[in-house]
């Protein structure tokens, strides 16, 4: 019996695991200025914002600032491997990691300026998305087929466009957007995104710096980026029909 008992405690020290209970906070313990330590090795610039128990046992889930933008990383109980990747639930095959980088980087929305956007939709409408845009992007292109999808299905839609071309990737962006700006002419976006020739800017703005700087401020490092009324950042191509469906899931919480 005493063999039994030896070998059985030497299982538990073994595997850290085994003496949790439902709640595994009771046994292993990480705090915000310890997991940020931690992470100094792996990336000196990147900070911990938040910790806490992931979705799956045996991990805590960190919440990390790069400067840019916030992140999700897990790190395990022996608090040596850092584990970057999507949590997916098998059953529902919900992204329980995407689910989280959409709350992490929710928006305050009254600090975007509108300043300088076009606007797509009803002036007026309670519901209003603004989306950040670049007129070479070819993403963008697809989006904006389906703003104007979604604008022709629900009329009580306001759709604010900001101009935030990348010029890394896209150079003359920046002065295709500043052409559009400077008119303010969703008909000159259009043709940016069908190709066409854009004339000269008509004006001298800091507009597209402004917006520029306002964007990646916000944290957005690409486009097409649609930011929901409640601060939610949906990035990528979405059709007009999903787009309803996340705004009427917005409207729901209310």
């Amino acid at each position: 019996m005493l063999v039994v008992l030896f070998i059985f405690s030497s299982y538990r020290e073994a595997f850290p695991f085994g003496g949790c209970d439902e709640n595994c906070s009771s046994c292993h313990k990480l705090n915000v200025e310890e997991a940020g330590q931690l992470l100094k090795v792996f990336d000196p610039n990147a900070t911990v914002e938040a910790v806490q128990q992931s979705p799956s046992k045996g991990l805590w889930e960190l919440t990390i600032n790069t400067g840019k933008n916030r992140v999700i990383a897990y790190l395990d109980f022996s608090k040596e491997n850092l584990i970057i990747g999507n949590i997916v639930k098998i059953k529902t095959k919900q992204n329980l990691t995407e689910t989280r980088l959409t709350e992490v980087n929710r928006i305050d929305v009254s600090t975007i300026s509108l300043k300088n956007s076009l606007l797509m939709g009803a002036k007026n409408a309670k519901t209003k998305l603004i989306v950040f845009t670049d007129p070479e992007c070819p993403y963008c292109k697809k989006l904006h087929e389906e703003l104007k999808a979604l604008v022709e299905k629900r009329k009580n839609i306001a759709i604010h466009i900001v101009l935030f071309p990348l010029t890394k990737i896209h150079p003359t962006s920046y002065k295709k957007s500043k052409a559009i700006i400077c008119e303010k002419s969703l008909k000159l976006l259009d043709d940016a995104f069908a190709g066409k020739d854009i004339p000269e800017p008509k004006c001298e703005t800091s507009a597209v710096d402004e917006d520029i700087k306002m964007a990646e401020g916000l944290g957005l490092t690409g486009t097409p980026a649609v930011v929901m009324p409640d601060g939610r950042v949906l990035r990528g191509v979405f059709k007009a029909d999903d787009l309803i469906k996340e705004i009427d899931k917005n409207n729901h919480k209310k």
